[in-house]
């Protein structure tokens, strides 16, 4: 079983498709090596990252032009931005390598000019260009610093899988994880990649359907990864009571405004409230991940979904609530991977300069152990 003999979690970091896109100077990834070192300095062992396999697989070496997806948010560029994927991709992977750092690999299959992603037609498809990734990064000898592969962020969102939609279709009705098509494709791809890469960890994230888990097969799945939110789940109202518009905030600037004025406030109201929200979405999961016999990874949590740096954004409750979290996914005893927040990344710099605050609980989360078949 994937992951037997873990002593305790790692301490991962998301740095999603920013550590390609964000290299202009300022931007939190413009030189690599400083950026790691800073990871490494505040206690993190792990990265997650998207290898754009889908371009990997078009075209390595190709400069491709991709597109905003928002341009309030701090993930990504805000305006068009040319990349080329190979050999940076291993580049990056061999200086992780260099610091003892491990590479988690997923994609949010980021539009370019042409929407190569559109290529994937079938499950086996969406194998195939994992298979190809890896094979690169086989080929330069660095497939052992691969810690497991997530073969589409928020499966099936249609922001990140938009192959399983209609193009035609503006807005689709989001498709179950339940849904038979869904499921064939999960299943394919992840029999494509396994038979290439049988020894490295499979799963797809989820964000969505949370509590209704029980209705899901995961049996393909090596691990869990679920992304935990106080603010984004379907037991809090908090979005709800702000008025807030997880849509619309992609390119509204009112939605930061709004969260400026509202959401520290609406929080220190009832602490105990929104905390119980926390508590009650993490021990949901390790429940799922119970009855699955499956561990947990999670990169994206505990607070809230949207936030950055700016006026009027303080940060503290936002640690806070995340340091809660923390706590109460290690109390489980079922997570063998968490992140601090899902703004460890130099581009946030007020969460990123509390040094001390990340070497506390990444010090917390690598200091905890996994019981004896407590994940299993």
């Amino acid at each position: 079983m994937a992951f037997e003999g873990w002593r305790q979690p790692v301490a991962i970091a998301m740095w999603d498709f920013s550590w390609l896109e964000r290299r202009w100077p300022g931007a939190g990834y413009h030189d690599w090596g400083r950026a790691l070192d800073e990871l490494v300095e505040r206690g993190y062992d792990a990265v997650r990252i998207d290898a754009f396999p889908h371009l990997v697989a078009a075209d390595p070496a190709r400069t491709w032009t991709l597109l905003p997806i928002w341009n309030q948010h701090d993930w990504g560029s805000p305006l068009p931005v040319q990349v080329q994927v190979q050999p940076a991709l291993n580049e990056f992977i061999a200086l992780c390598a260099a610091r003892g750092v491990k590479v988690a690999l997923s994609s949010w299959f980021r539009e370019d000019t042409t929407d190569a992603r559109r290529l994937i037609a079938s499950g086996a498809g969406l194998g195939r260009v994992w298979t190809a990734t890896l094979r690169s990064i086989e080929a330069a000898g660095l497939l052992d610093h691969i810690l497991y592969v997530d073969l589409c962020n928020e499966w099936p969102d249609s922001d990140w899988a938009p192959y399983l939609y209609d193009p035609a279709v503006e807005n689709p009705a989001r498709l179950s994880r339940a849904d038979p098509t869904v499921m064939g494709w999960t299943d394919e791809a992840l029999a494509e990649v396994r038979t290439a890469y049988p020894i490295i960890p499979l799963c797809f994230s989820v964000s969505a359907e949370l509590w209704s888990w029980s209705e899901q097969d995961v049996s393909g799945f090596d691990f869990l990864e679920p992304h935990v939110w106080m603010a984004h789940n379907q037991k809090t109202g908090f979005y709800a009571e702000l008025g807030y518009d997880m849509t619309a905030s992609m390119f509204d600037p009112a939605q930061y405004e709004l969260l400026a004025r509202e959401a520290p406030a609406l929080y220190a109201r009832d602490r105990d409230r929104w905390r119980a929200v926390l508590s009650g979405a993490v021990e949901n999961v390790a429940d799922w991940s119970r009855v699955a016999g499956r561990p947990l990874i999670t990169t994206e949590c505990w607070a809230i979904v949207n936030w950055k740096d700016g006026p009027g954004l303080d940060w503290a409750w936002i640690k806070e609530l995340c340091e809660f979290g923390v706590g109460a996914a290690l109390a489980t005893g079922r997570w063998i991977g968490l992140a601090t927040s899902n703004f460890c990344g130099p581009q946030f710099r007020g969460m990123w300069e509390d040094v001390a605050w990340h070497q506390r609980l990444t010090s917390q989360i690598r200091n905890t152990p996994t019981p004896p078949g407590g994940t299993s």
